[in-house]
């Protein structure tokens, strides 16, 4: 099977595609990586180089994938981070294409716009890229806390608040909305909404490095969710494969997260959590 992502990359270091292909890989997964930003790093290290791919460019790579007659093959589009709204077009016809050869493909959307330490981060327009075309039109949308906030306008600050944003989200067009980084007390906690369940998963925090975690739970979820078609085995299994790279990011106190380290979790993690039916 065979998934095009479209999102950033960085030299050093692991978010957006260089983040999502590894745990796709070891799931059995082709992946084909579209560049929208490519930097040295990721910018919280403080300093980076590089530059925001132009959509035009972005859109020449996908027309190169359609001549070779390589939609139809597609099983699932995934984005990410874009860098610019116009890229937004970009991905927004990418996935009617991809649809159009390939009526079985699914769309997930991570609508990467920043986080509450920073607030928003990305550009103007984005923003409402995501909450009026992405997300209505998205099979599987993956929001931080931030994210599910600002799309909604609704505070998720309990448990039933976060519930009621996430099935708000659903309620935009979202097939499955799956929440993460939801903290309450000193756990973590991650929700998966669809029209037919709700799921609910929770772990211990963990004081750590978390730049492309969200990234690569979207990947590990999707991976997952595309080779049982079970909401409850995708949560379960991505959330315990997340952990495993959070612990031992937390364990080694590296600044960027420990995905090569720990890609046996990808596709075997140890330690387990049950998701519950809310």
């Amino acid at each position: 099977m065979n998934v095009l992502s479209i999102q950033s990359a960085v030299a050093y270091g692991h978010v957006g595609n260089s983040a999502a292909t590894l745990p796709l890989q070891r799931l059995g997964f082709n992946v084909w990586p579209v560049d929208t930003v490519h930097f040295s790093n990721q910018p919280a290290h403080g300093t980076w180089r590089g530059r925001v791919i132009e959509p035009a460019a972005i859109g020449e790579v996908i027309a190169g994938l359609e001549e070779l007659d390589m939609l139809a093959t597609c099983t699932a589009v995934l984005t990410g981070y874009l860098g610019d709204p116009g890229t937004g077009d970009v991905v927004e016809d990418a996935v009617r294409r991809v649809k159009a050869a390939n009526p079985a493909a699914i769309y997930c959307c991570d609508p990467v716009m920043g986080d509450f330490a920073t607030g928003l981060y990305v550009k103007p327009g984005l923003p409402e890229f995501f909450r009026d075309r992405a997300v209505p039109s998205a099979d599987i949308v993956t929001p931080n806390a931030f994210e599910l906030a600002h799309l909604t306008d609704l505070p998720i600050d309990t448990e039933d608040a976060a519930l009621a944003a996430a099935r708000a989200l659903h309620a935009m067009g979202a097939g499955l909305v799956v929440a993460t980084g939801l903290r309450f007390d000193k756990e973590m906690q991650l929700l998966a909404v669809s029209a037919d369940e709700a799921w609910r998963i929770r772990t211990p925090f963990l004081e750590s490095a978390d730049q492309g975690a969200g990234d690569t739970f979207s990947a590990l979820f999707l991976g997952w969710y595309l080779k049982f078609g079970a909401v409850q085995t995708a949560l379960e299994n991505a959330v315990a494969a997340i952990h495993a790279v959070m612990a031992e990011t937390a364990r080694t106190n590296d600044k960027e997260l420990r995905l090569v380290a720990t890609q046996e979790a990808f596709v075997a993690p140890t330690v387990r959590f049950v998701a519950e039916r809310v």
